[in-house]
């Protein structure tokens, strides 16, 4: 190899570092689960462009949101968001988050999806979920954004709290259920104690989520 040769080579190594850098630029987000004993069930998180709601309250939810809502089920929610050009990446946690526990996501930067979607099922309950619809990305490391996410109903199901429509280790009941419920997504009422869950022991209060995204590089 001769001296000019290697000279470019040398010459091109800091330009390659820098845009190998600016590629690997990522987010972490990190869910912590603020009730007292109410589970949440894998935690789907999604980049994407502006405009692009994952969920709208006041509005009725997808039957996609609905799986998710009242079974803990984000695979037709996440290959949806997959097949979407307007859609960077998803990432999902795995198994049961406990109350107080916290699990760190790990996203890749684009320029060009700087929002945030993030939806999980709370259980014990008939469609409660915690849900960001949209957020918009912090562009500068340093700078993290936390935000205190509500419970809310999915209104796909009607909260009678009966163990025989609620998944999960407390209750092994249906996922899903063929009751229609209020029929728009609100924020969620809590335990009333109408059926098989205690309230002094399964009802919370809102936040029931806290959620950190901070730029990493």
């Amino acid at each position: 190899m001769n001296n000019k040769i290697r000279k470019s080579i040398l010459l091109a190594l800091p330009l390659a570092v820098a845009a190998s850098s600016t590629l690997a630029d990522d987010y972490q987000v990190t869910i912590t689960n603020l009730t007292q004993a109410q589970s949440f069930t894998p935690v789907l998180v999604a980049t994407h462009k502006a405009g692009y709601p994952v969920f709208m309250p006041g509005s009725p939810a997808s039957a996609d949101l609905e799986a998710v809502a009242e079974g803990g089920d984000i695979s037709g929610l996440k290959a949806t968001l997959d097949a979407s050009d307007d859609v960077h990446e998803t990432v999902a946690s795995d198994g049961l988050l406990g109350p107080g526990q916290s699990v760190t996501l790990t996203l890749d930067d684009s320029r060009r999806f700087r929002y945030l979607s993030l939806v999980s099922m709370l259980i014990p309950t008939n469609d409660a979920f915690i849900g960001i619809s949209g957020l918009k990305l912090p562009k500068k490391k340093n700078n993290p954004v936390t935000v205190a996410v509500p419970a809310y109903d999915a209104g796909t199901e009607i909260n009678d709290e009966l163990c025989s429509n609620i998944p999960g280790p407390v209750c092994g009941g249906a996922g899903m259920s063929v009751e229609n419920g209020e029929g728009f997504i609100s924020v969620h009422p809590g335990i009333h104690g109408v059926g098989d869950l205690a309230p002094g022991t399964y009802d919370w209060r809102n936040p029931a989520a806290l959620v950190k995204i901070e730029r990493m590089k």
